[in-house]
């Protein structure tokens, strides 16, 4: 996969691109990532890349020219241009008006061949680019950020490591929170790992087997692996409830989900 990134700030991104899964998908060519300097595209030798709003307003807004002669020259068509051509990549603008990120749209964007990062600053971006060559934007939540340095920063590690072979045990990333069951896992049913199915995951313990006093659940160590998986199914569940029972509206429960939900309401009463 090839990702473009185009900012402001290029030194911003020496830290999250050398470390951890997004360097090690770097290093094996799963991942091509490129950092763009929106200032060398800029046409005064002041190096302008911002402009006051017309019609007034506070603050400043980021000018389309550089944007649009940065991603040109990366061999890009503007939007109108690219729809319905079959193109497999996609033009992104990191905005506090976007779209809200989440695995799903992770794993939409980690199918393509490349994706174009746009970072927002200062009061935001000319409307052309979100108009005319974005093909979507995205927030990563309801706040506001100084930037979208930071919120790239996340789509390229939440990407990166769903692309084939850049995670060693590929399976783990079907486990994980807000992770929807795959078809496969569908027809196998579940075992004892219990993937999440778009909730958020269960408990996690690790030797020793009793730590301070802390001991790991018995059930556990059991060795019996469906009283394991209902467990953890449980537990997930509980969670969920705890901290996100909105996602309980996206999934599709199983009796058996309906059935622990009711048994846990019914300890909290």
């Amino acid at each position: 996969m090839k990702i473009d990134i185009l900012t402001i700030f290029p030194d911003f991104f020496r830290g999250p691109l050398d470390y951890g899964i997004v360097r090690r998908a770097r290093d094996a060519g799963l991942a091509k990532i490129k950092v763009h300097d929106l200032r060398a595209f800029a046409q005064d030798r002041h190096r302008t890349v911002d402009d006051r709003p017309f019609g007034g307003g506070e603050g400043m807004v980021l000018k389309p020219e550089p944007i649009f002669e940065c991603i040109e020259s990366l061999g890009v068509s503007p939007w109108e241009k690219r729809t319905g051509s079959g193109t497999e990549q996609s033009v992104i603008l990191l905005s506090a008006q976007g779209r809200r990120f989440n695995q799903m749209v992770a794993a939409e964007l980690a199918t393509l061949e490349g994706i174009v990062l746009v970072c927002g600053r200062y009061e935001g971006v000319d409307e052309r680019v979100s108009e005319f060559l974005a093909d979507r934007e995205l927030s990563i939540g309801d706040f506001v950020l100084s930037g979208g340095e930071i919120g790239a920063a996340v789509i390229v590690d939440t990407v990166t490591r769903l692309i084939p072979g850049a995670v060693g045990n590929e399976a783990s990333t079907r486990q994980e929170s807000f992770t929807l069951p795959t078809e496969l896992s569908m027809v196998i049913g579940p075992d004892s790992t219990c993937s999440s199915g778009g909730l958020l995951d269960y408990p996690h313990y690790t030797r020793p087997a009793e730590f301070r006093g802390m001991p790991v659940p018995e059930v556990l160590v059991s060795g019996n692996h469906e009283e394991i998986r209902r467990w953890r199914r449980r537990r997930a569940l509980e969670k969920t409830l705890r901290n996100r029972p909105d996602l309980l509206n996206r999934v599709e429960l199983s009796e058996e989900d309906k059935e622990l939900i009711a048994q846990i309401k019914g300890k909290e009463i």
